[in-house]
């Protein structure tokens, strides 16, 4: 009897195991830099309908406020590099800054124009450059996007944290010290990091403290040896210039569903 058992416990055990669910890896987001920007102008509509096109996760967008009040997309503090015109953005108004050509006939997004477009379709992941805390909240919870946006929030992270509680904030983490805080005093639920406080000790403070990791993969660490050694770093986000060619990276390894 007992060596009938052992027979049928060699033959049954493979059976089993093959229907056991298989540990699945963790799903990785793909965060598409200023939209698709290679191929189209950056921060704007057509480079945003490009990355929910491939499949990305989140759309990278750098919000400023101009002379009257209203928050547009735009890198850099200028006008001058992505447009036709010269230029402080704080020192034009709205009007002026989009009857500039930023590109094939684009024009400068407002944030409330993103914000309406994205929603139900991708995430945003929004960059702080020069815009006040309430403003940015009201608009975020006013478009009925506040469970699909991460913000790097910088400088004012606790001001946003204060205003609505339920907004994800994402300061950089830097060191050690200052990513324990963010986790101690913020509680944040995401930390972004980059090329150069992406290291293990730092990791291990957003790991302990339940935060996802989002690192920047961009330039030569652009690349799938790059995104898989961040993968297996830890990160739970890839912020890329190469927003298509991630997804089907991903997609192919198991770390994104198709």
């Amino acid at each position: 009897m007992k060596r009938f058992l052992s027979a049928a416990l060699l033959l049954i055990g493979p059976v089993m195991q093959a229907q056991m669910p298989q540990a699945q890896p963790r799903q990785v987001v793909v965060i598409s830099h200023r939209g698709e920007h290679l191929r189209h102008p950056e921060n704007t509509m057509p480079a945003f309908e490009e990355a929910v096109r491939v499949h990305a996760d989140y759309i990278e967008v750098d919000v400023r406020t101009t002379k009257d009040g209203k928050l547009v997309l735009m890198h850099d503090a200028q006008v001058n590099r992505t447009t036709n015109g010269k230029g402080d953005v704080a020192q034009m108004t709205f009007d002026e800054i989009r009857a500039l050509d930023a590109g094939g006939g684009a024009k400068v997004p407002a944030f409330d124009e993103v914000l309406d477009y994205a929603r139900g379709k991708i995430n945003i992941y929004v960059d702080v450059k020069q815009v006040s805390a309430r403003d940015l909240v009201d608009h975020i919870v006013g478009h009925g996007m506040a469970e699909n946006v991460v913000i790097y929030s910088g400088r004012i992270s606790k001001e946003i944290q204060d205003l609505n509680p339920n907004l994800k904030i994402m300061p950089e983490s830097r060191n050690v010290e200052l990513a324990q805080r963010e986790v101690d005093e913020l509680h944040v639920k995401v930390m972004a990091f980059d090329a150069g406080d992406f290291k293990p000790e730092v990791i291990e403070v957003a790991k302990k403290g339940h935060a996802l990791i989002y690192v920047d993969r961009l330039g030569p660490a652009d690349n799938p040896a790059a995104w898989q050694e961040a993968i297996d770093q830890g990160a739970d986000g890839i912020q890329t210039d190469h927003p298509e060619e991630l997804v089907k990276y991903l997609i192919k390894a198991g770390y994104k569903k198709p």
